[in-house]
Order: structure tokens, then C-alpha cells, then sequence
């Protein structure tokens, strides 16, 4: 459905082309409020900027666009659906830019810095028309020049119901030459059909102030100055003036403050809306005015005291306690030494001080008690309100003083204490971890967090843990007014694991040295060579393979103790070679039967650095491998090579010695 169209909202500053950057609604916090208006006219924009702007998938230099000479228009969506708008400038050579923002449930500046709340966006350097329509560009368009001919409209962005949103208009044409907005063509409504109706009504101490509260936001301009809107039928020539609240860097409010010509009489009155000498009532951002005849009662009290009787619930050892009025209290009535206040209790309370939130203001509603030291002994306790050393207690905004001697009682709970004592069971396979909590001090809340893992709930649990080592154990209490964390590292220190250091090859008549790695508290070793000899050391002494023709593989195996009776065990295979000397065999047969069926240079791993080239007889290099691991399959590109002789060339640098030997020599391939 079509946005309805409503009212024509025009700003005309009447100051032709003199305007000083930034007027209101050139920021985003100052956003001028439109709904589904029939035209929005901008008849001056007054040049510069006050931030970049990140746009999404735009690249390069381009990446961050100046907010050049902007407007912001903020609304809410009412139904959900496509949103389409048209920028039309006033002069068809100038270039503007937009950019939408979803900013439900965010401040308004944070558009300058979150690009997650952008809608939709066209930065196209081009001319003329822009805005959202059927047939746009269905992303955001970036900078370009005009010649580009890229597509000054996007496609209509789809806005959710009760969202707010906020529409940045840039004029990247540096001139004061304005445009008119207009919303249409698209689904979702925008304007707001609510009815307006007064939601409260308060008259100050002073019986000559009343302050209207609203349901919903109404257009600051609708105000009559002069109070005309409104009557209070019991005395009519009674309203004199009325300004709305927070008016000012804004274009709505939601409260209205009615000034009397003189202070009520205690009584019950009512407060009753009409058409004022503006011709209206008060009308909001659509232009739905508030109902003529219009009534709200209020209540005139006799003047009196402010009670002493609220303060915001202290939290854990408070060092300040905050007294909260119902009343506005006189800045100048707060005896600043805090001795218009005693605190009693279990223990003595010092005050150092009081301070009223003024924030530069000469009345406040909140007092803030400073205290010389935490409170932290649990119980019952009571501020009370007595003279202070300027003569009085507290006075309100109407001058008249609360009397001493009323108190206000609270409670404060004791502090906690999480520390904790444990104890260990130690196993082989698994660990018990007993941790002793004694409840105190009204605590009935714990938890355990072992390495970051919520463990348990139980006041003492008792943890099985099978990976040893230091564990972060942290315990945190509660009393549901205070808490405690504390954390201690636990040293599960019975690990025990059995490892080696040893060669993978021993020369013939070479001696095997083995270096023992083994961790834990170890009492016990015990060495298994494989070969039928063992030992019982803790670092085994250099030990020699029996002298065989041929080489042979050993299981060598080490078996650990520890001081609880906990084994491990670990082996690795060790080969003796049967030769230590670098070869190239004479014959190979690769045919596939696992014996002799590459070419390579036996124990080349021996080497530091090694190169094998064959050739055949016609001095083709059939063969090249600097890895001692490569060897030659008899084949070429997977073509078997013809039985015959082949040459062969080793150049190596020798591992033991360092000294560098080429060898050359023939080897027979046998199919």
C-alpha cells in the first residue's frame, strides 16, 4: 500500500545564501522529524562537515566519504514494507548523496562509527535526481565521476515495522542551493495515525508552574506561546505562557510547561486542550493534532515538606550511599560536609561528605553521601535527617525545609571470602581432587571453574581429573548481595611418561649412546636392548650390537616407575646396517619381488650432502636424485629400460668425517 500523504512541511530560513554550518537538523542527534509527507523543502543548505563516513563495498580512496554539507531526517516505520523517496535539488547540476540507517535500540551518533546499522546508500557522482525507486542498483553506489553514468537511484530498501530510522541527504556540490525530499512509490508507511492525548499532569511546589506530560512526540512549533492551548476551566485567565521542554537544538518534545499568572489554591483542578490563537491545538510530526477538549486533573497541595524517604539500594561494602527526593531540594541547602545526615548501624559510619547531582543547576533530586570507609559489617542500618553545621536540614525548590529526625533504614549483607582449602589423591590413571568450601556469612550460592570449565555446583565436590599437571581452579560465592572470586593453581604432579633420545642407524662395531627424556618422579628404569641385554640405569651406558654379516633391526625398550607405583612405557626400532660405507650396487633386478629392484647408493643417508646421476650407454642421463632417499626404478618417464650396463657418478660429502669423495662406476640391470 502506498504511503499515505500528509501535511507539506516546508523550512525556509529566509537568509538567502548566508546561513552558518551546522544549523539544526545538520546533525545527526538534531534530526528534523518527517513521516509520509507529500514534500520536505530544504530551501538553504548551509556548507560543510563534521565526520567521514565508512560505506560498505565501496573500495580504495573512496571507502570514506566526507558528510559533505548534510541534512538528517529521522522516522518510524508503522508498517513494514519498500521505502521510496525522490531528492529533487533545486538546481539539476548539483550532486547529492543519501544514506539510510536503521538505529533501533542505538544512540544516534553511532552512525558516524557502526556501519552495521547502514540500509541502503547511492554516493554516484552524478547529477540531478536520486533516492530509492523500482529499477535501482540493488547496492550501495559508490564515488564516481559524472561521465561514468552511474545510476543516481537504488533499489527501495525494505524497512521493518517499529524500526526508527535516520536518512542523511549530502550536497556533495559545495553551494548553498537546497532540494526538496518527498516519500512515495513504496509499501511501507511511515506516517504516524496514532491519536494524541495528555498522559500526566504535575504543578510544582511553587503552585504556579504545571508540567503536561504526552503520550507521543508533538511538533515544538504547534506551541502557542501565550498558553492558548490550553485552559483550566475553574479559572480561566489562569494560563499565561507555555513553552515546550527541550525544545531548544530540537523539533518535538513530549511535555509542555504551563506558567500561571499566580499560584494556585490547594484544590483539585483540571487542565483542558483547545484551538490556540495559532489556530491549532498541538500537532505532531504528521500533522494529527491533539483532540480539542482534551482534560486532565491535577491536584493543588497546601505547601510542604519534601519527605525523607528513598535511597537507591546500596550494593556490596558501598562507600557512598545516594538519597533520591520526590522533590527538586536547593543545591545551596546541602550542607556540603555531610553533616546534615547520621548513619547508624552495627558498626560506626563516618560521612565525609554530600553532594547534590546540580550538575550546574541550582536544585537536584539525588544527594550523594560519601562515607569515610566501606561498609562492611553485615545488618541493619538507618541514615537519619538532622541540622547541619549551615543551620538547616534540607530545603526544597519552594523553600520549605524537611524536618530532622526522619530516618530511612537499609540493609547491608556481609562481605564474603571464596578462599578455599584441597587436598589430592593421586592415581595412575586418574587423580581425585578434593576442595573444601566452609559456608559463611550467608553465602548460598558457588560455583568451581576448573581451566575455564564450569565443573561444579557443589559446596565441596570431589573432581576426577585424568590429564595431570598445574590446574586454574577458581572458586566464586555469592550471599546474593556480595560476591567473591578467588583463583589458586593446582599441581597434579604425577605425571609420569617414559622417552628417549637415540640415533635411528648405528655403524657396525659403532656404540649406541641413548639419552633419557623420561619426566616425572621417577624411582625405577629399566632398559631392553633387543638383543638379550638390559640395564637398570637411569642414563644406560653406550651399548654394542652384536657383530652380524647382515643388518638387523632392534626393539629397544624403556619401562619407568614412579614414587607411587605407576609404570610407563615406550620403545623405538634402531637399525645396526651392515655397512657404514657409502655403495652403489653392481646389478639390480626391478622386477617387483622386494629384493634389489632400485638403483640408489646404499647409506647415502650418512651423508651431509650427496648427488647420483645414471646414464646409459649411449651417455643419455637416464637418472639424478640429490635426496638419498630417491632411487632409480629401472624406468624412464614409466618406460622400462632395456637390461644392460649402466653408468653411474656419486659425488657426497661424508657425515662422520666431512671430507668430500666422488666415486664412479657401472651397475648391471637385470630383467
Amino acid at each position: 500500500m502506498k504511503t499515505a500523504l500528509f501535511v507539506i512541511l516546508i523550512f525556509s530560513t529566509g537568509l538567502g545564501w548566508s546561513q552558518t554550518f551546522p544549523v539544526t537538523g545538520q546533525l545527526a542527534s538534531t534530526a528534523f522529524p518527517v513521516c509520509g509527507s507529500d514534500t520536505f523543502r530544504q530551501t538553504v543548505v548551509p556548507t560543510g562537515h563534521t565526520h567521514t563516513l565508512q560505506v560498505p563495498g565501496c573500495s580504495g580512496d573512496g571507502a570514506v566519504y566526507a558528510d559533505t554539507n548534510p541534512f538528517w531526517y529521522i522516522f518510524t516505520c508503522y508498517s513494514a514494507g519498500s521505502l521510496g523517496f525522490l531528492i529533487t535539488p533545486n538546481n539539476l547540476g548539483d550532486d547529492y548523496d543519501w544514506m539510510l540507517y536503521d538505529i533501533t535500540n542505538h544512540q544516534t551518533n553511532e552512525v558516524y562509527t557502526n556501519t552495521s546499522l547502514i540500509v541502503a546508500g547511492n554516493w554516484a557522482g552524478t547529477y540531478g535526481l536520486t533516492g530509492a525507486r523500482p529499477g535501482g542498483v540493488a547496492t550501495i553506489g559508490c564515488a564516481s565521476f559524472p561521465s561514468d553514468n552511474h545510476n543516481s537511484f537504488s533499489v527501495m530498501p525494505n524497512l521493518k515495522q517499529g524500526h526508527t530510522y535516520l536518512l542523511l541527504v549530502s550536497h556533495f556540490t559545495d553551494s548553498q542551493s537546497g532540494y526538496s525530499l518527498s516519500f512515495g512509490g513504496g509499501s511501507a508507511v511511515i506516517t504516524d495515525t496514532s491519536k494524541a492525548h495528555f498522559k500526566s499532569a504535575d504543578i510544582h511546589c511553587d503552585r504556579q508552574t504545571l508540567v503536561v506530560l504526552l503520550n507521543k512526540n508533538m511538533r515544538c512549533a504547534s506551541v502557542a506561546a501565550d498558553g492558548s492551548d490550553f485552559i483550566i476551566p475553574t479559572n480561566p485567565s489562569a494560563i499565561i505562557q507555555a513553552t515546550g521542554y527541550g525544545c531548544n537544538g530540537s523539533f518535538d518534545m513530549d511535555s509542555i510547561l504551563i506558567t500561571l499568572n499566580a499560584p494556585l489554591a490547594p484544590g483539585s483542578y483540571s487542565v483542558v486542550s483547545k484551538v490556540g490563537t495559532d489556530d491549532n491545538t498541538l500537532t505532531d510530526d504528521c500533522g494529527n493534532q491533539l483532540p480539542v477538549g482534551e482534560s486532565l486533573s491535577f491536584e493543588v497541595l497546601p505547601p510542604h515538606a519534601t519527605p525523607f524517604d528513598s535511597l537507591s539500594p546500596p550494593h556490596c561494602a558501598p562507600t557512598t550511599i545516594q538519597l533520591v527526593f520526590s522533590d527538586m531540594i536547593q543545591c545551596s541547602s546541602i550542607s556540603p560536609d555531610g553533616s546534615d545526615f547520621s548513619i547508624t548501624g552495627p558498626n560506626p559510619v563516618g560521612i565525609v561528605s554530600a553532594i547534590g547531582n546540580c550538575g550546574g543547576n541550582e536544585t537536584a533530586s539525588v544527594i550523594n553521601i560519601t562515607l569515610s570507609s566501606p561498609i562492611v559489617a553485615g545488618g541493619n542500618y538507618q541514615v537519619t535527617l538532622k541540622t547541619g553545621n549551615d543551620g538547616n536540614t534540607i530545603v526544597n525548590e519552594c523553600g520549605v525545609e524537611t524536618t530532622a529526625g526522619d530516618a530511612i533504614p537499609f540493609v547491608i549483607k556481609d562481605t564474603v571470602s571464596a578462599s578455599f582449602n584441597y587436598s589430592m589423591n593421586l592415581g595412575c590413571k586418574y587423580d581425585t581432587l578434593h576442595l573444601n568450601y566452609v559456608q559463611a556469612n550467608g553465602v548460598d550460592q558457588w560455583q568451581w571453574i576448573i581451566d575455564t570449565v564450569e565443573t561444579s555446583s557443589l559446596l565441596s565436590p570431589d573432581l576426577v581429573e585424568t590429564v595431570f599437571g598445574l590446574k586454574t581452579v577458581q572458586h566464586i560465592v555469592t550471599n546474593g548481595f556480595c560476591s567473591d572470586s578467588v583463583t589458586e593453581i593446582v599441581n597434579l604432579d604425577n605425571l609420569t611418561k617414559a622417552s628417549f633420545d637415540s640415533p635411528h642407524d648405528v655403524c657396525p662395531k659403532d656404540l649406541l649412546s641413548i639419552s633419557n627424556t623420561s619426566i616425572g618422579h621417577l624411582d625405577s628404569w629399566f632398559w631392553s636392548f633387543g638383543d638379550g641385554e638390559t640395564s637398570t640405569d637411569q642414563n644406560p651406558p653406550f651399548h654394542l650390537f652384536p657383530n652380524t654379516a647382515a643388518g638387523k633391526i632392534y626393539t629397544v625398550t624403556l619401562v619407568v616407575k614412579n614414587d607411587i607405583g605407576c609404570y610407563d612405557t615406550t620403545s623405538e626400532q634402531i637399525t645396526k646396517l651392515q655397512s657404514c660405507s657409502i655403495a652403489v650396487p653392481n646389478a639390480f633386478t626391478p622386477n617387483g619381488d622386494g629384493k634389489n629392484d632400485y638403483l640408489y647408493p646404499l647409506n647415502g643417508n650418512l651423508a651431509t650432502t650427496l648427488e647420483f646421476q645414471v646414464y646409459n650407454r649411449y651417455g643419455q642421463l637416464v637418472f639424478e636424485t640429490r635426496d638419498w632417499s630417491r632411487k632409480w626404478d629401472g624406468t624412464i618417464g614409466g618406460k622400462p629400460q632395456p637390461s644392460g650396463t649402466y653408468v653411474w657418478m656419486l659425488h657426497y660429502t661424508d657425515g662422520a668425517s666431512g671430507k668430500s669423495f666422488f666415486l664412479r662406476g657401472t651397475s648391471v640391470l637385470i630383467r
